[in-house]
């Protein structure tokens, strides 16, 4: 009896550490992912002077047909260009090379700042799967 209770505490640790493991490589790649040909990334590009509504459009139409862009969003009320490209096919530094290279406005592509990023969605930072992630992380 003594026997089979050890063989059952035994098979049960051992399950639960193999799923303990699954579960902690699980989030490792998921919060670690890899681009690939389905990974888009969105970018913003804050023009620093006062554009129309037909500056919009040339901006729309000659972002639309910039190597690897998907969608562009262009906002003449606050000069701000919102687009989105897929990171295998290019780099946002190099869409506002060509944007910049192209037009003449003054421009800049807008990177959070690290009080921007303190500032960002809380949602992440206090999960639970984060904080196993920073353990993992650590532990790796």
């Amino acid at each position: 009896m003594k026997k089979k209770l050890i063989k059952i505490l035994l098979y049960t640790f051992g399950t639960f550490l193999f799923l303990f493991v699954v579960l902690a490589v699980h989030i490792y790649f998921v919060y670690r992912p890899a681009p690939d040909a389905y990974t888009k990334v969105m970018a913003r590009i804050d023009i620093k002077q006062p554009i129309t509504q037909d500056d919009a459009n040339k901006i729309s139409a000659f972002m639309v047909h910039q190597k690897g862009v998907d969608h562009v969003l262009v906002n003449p009320q606050t000069s701000i260009v919102v687009f989105t490209f897929f990171p295998v096919k290019t780099t946002g530094d190099q869409v506002v090379s060509n944007f910049k290279a192209h037009f003449p406005y003054k421009a800049d592509r807008f990177m959070a700042t690290a009080e921007n990023l303190k500032h960002s969605c809380p949602v992440a930072a206090s999960s639970y799967t984060y904080k196993i992630y920073k353990v993992i992380t650590k532990v790796i």
